[in-house]
């Protein structure tokens, strides 16, 4: 049994006679993308079995109206609406709705306290959950897209495009869901809006523009899906012109951009409370 020297022991007590505890240095901080490649692989993993019904669902929902727009839309710039309106309302279904609801749940639970135990960036924790959302609205996307090509007739030589609509308007929508239920006071206001936001997506997104109301038209301006509904609408042309398809998909990575960073924003808010 080894006796320590007086002079160490002197030397790790304070003047009030307190042992002076040296505090162990902490783990550095996780840098954006390992965090987020990880907690995308996590919500990814989570959402493949609770998400994949509800996908279906959102397919054949999309399906369902165009089938039933069939009977009264004949072809041309109407057809060309309702066949891009309702893809991208897939993601909408997906990305705004679904995300809405799992924030919000998220934030009731006290789920949020787990991510913020975690040294991960909060960006991290809303661009994960968001892309792993989104990814889940490929297969449905597509196959609405191909199966409307063929109930209206219309050419599917430009349907490549939706590698790039489904991120862009993923990105757009996931943000403002993610927003949506984290800014919500209660679960069920989250619920609310995040069924609000799909409605909106779909009646401002599947009916054509010409045919809706002035005030109304201004208000889809300002839904973020529009603007991917448009990019797509346009590749149905025998010529489409690619500098508006480019300025549509510019407007909707902008509105991503902004909606994601609110969303980081109030997931930074919500955590602290």
């Amino acid at each position: 049994m080894s006796i320590a020297p007086a002079e160490a022991v002197a030397e790790r007590v304070g003047a009030a006679g307190a042992v002076a505890v040296e505090a162990a240095p902490l783990a550095p901080r996780a840098r954006l993308l390992p965090a987020l490649c990880a907690v995308y692989r996590a919500q990814l993993s989570r959402a493949r079995v609770a998400r994949i019904p509800l996908l279906f669902v959102a397919t054949f929902q999309s399906i369902g109206i165009m089938v039933l727009m069939r009977g009264v839309v004949d072809g041309g710039n109407e057809a060309r609406a309702v066949v891009a309106g309702s893809s991208v309302l897939v993601v909408a279904f997906v990305a705004l709705n679904l995300l809405a609801q799992y924030f919000g749940q998220l934030r009731a639970s006290g789920g949020l306290d787990h991510y913020a135990t975690l040294p991960v960036p909060p960006a991290a924790v809303v661009l994960g959950a968001a892309g792993a959302y989104a990814s889940f609205t490929v297969p449905g996307t597509v196959v609405t897209a191909v199966t409307g090509s063929v109930l209206f007739d219309l050419p599917m030589t430009h349907l490549w495009v939706l590698a790039a609509v489904i991120p862009l308007a993923g990105a757009a929508l996931a943000g403002l869901g993610a927003a949506l239920g984290l800014l919500a006071p209660r679960q069920e206001l989250a619920t609310l809006l995040g069924q609000l936001g799909m409605s909106a997506a779909l009646l401002l997104g599947v009916l054509p523009a010409d045919r809706l109301p002035g005030p109304v038209g201004y208000a889809r301006d300002l839904l973020p899906s529009t603007y991917g509904v448009e990019a797509l609408a346009r590749t149905f042309d025998a010529r489409p012109d690619w500098a508006v398809v480019g300025l549509d998909l510019g407007v909707c990575a902008a509105v991503g951009v902004v909606s994601l960073s609110v969303a980081t924003w109030a997931y930074r808010r919500a955590a602290v409370r």
